[in-house]
């Protein structure tokens, strides 16, 4: 186990890719906090944890709230004594043509995607500047690297998350705290896209289901979907000690579909 001892938050837990990371970070020996708007999903995934002998601490969390992302952090020092990870993963998209983009649904993009990031950075930084180490994670976007079609208030919340990335990584790195995103592609097995996105541009394109999910494998040189186990694979290796030299970076895990 990489992360034996290690305490972490993660964010957006209760499903998906956050749920992912969480358990696998379990895993490799972590104490977690698994933090999610929805309680009784994290409470599901904390129950999951223990059943692998790990150790975690459930909260219900909205990370565009400072007050609560600041007791979030205290009550995981409390709990575990130390913060060593976090990893801001909360996040959600919400996809119009510019013209017909509601601007309440694209203020509350940026709130949760690049404040949320924001506000969890800047508290964990308080903890982690005392201990004089740590390791904050973005969980970012390939539309971090590149315009997304009907989709621009998540990628400028993406784009600008690795601003942040680089900034806070510069003024942390005096403290030995690395500060990195990690940006995968099309996760087509995702609540988001079997939910949501397929039907959206289903609808949009005028084709099936199906064929929105071929079109997007067929972009991708390795020509399949984005795993969660490709993601997590990567968490790993930043939050662990064989990353130590490496920090404002933006890691693609793409397939090839995004290569700068």
């Amino acid at each position: 186990m990489k992360l034996t001892n290690k305490v972490a938050i993660v964010t957006g837990a209760g499903q998906g890719l956050g749920e992912a990371i969480a358990i696998r970070l379990a895993q490799e020996g972590c104490k977690i906090t698994v933090a999610d708007i929805n309680l009784p999903s994290v409470e599901i995934v904390a129950q999951r944890i223990k059943e692998i002998k790990g150790n975690s601490l459930p909260l219900e969390v909205d990370v565009t709230k400072s007050n609560q992302v600041k007791s979030m952090v205290e009550k995981t020092v409390k709990e575990f004594g130390h913060l060593d990870i976090v990893v801001s993963n909360a996040g959600i998209l919400k996809s119009y043509e510019l013209t017909d983009f509601p601007e309440e649904d694209w203020r509350r993009v940026i709130e949760v995607n690049l404040v949320g990031y924001f506000l969890l950075a800047k508290e964990a930084a308080k903890i982690m500047k005392k201990q004089k180490s740590g390791v904050i994670i973005q969980i970012n976007s390939k539309s971090g690297k590149k315009g997304s079609y009907w989709n621009s208030a998540y990628a400028a919340s993406k784009f600008a998350g690795i601003g942040l990335t680089q900034s806070i990584a510069l003024d942390l790195a005096p403290y030995h705290i690395r500060v990195n995103a990690v940006c995968p592609g099309n996760l087509l097995d995702s609540p988001l896209w079997v939910n949501s996105l397929y039907e959206q541009y289903a609808k949009k394109w005028g084709i099936s289901k199906e064929e929105v999910r071929k079109k997007y494998e067929n972009r991708v040189p390795l020509g399949r979907s984005c795993q969660y186990e490709d993601v997590a694979n990567v968490v790993v290796f930043l939050t662990s000690d064989e990353a130590s030299y490496m920090t404002g970076q933006a890691i693609n895990v793409t397939g090839g579909e995004e290569m700068r």
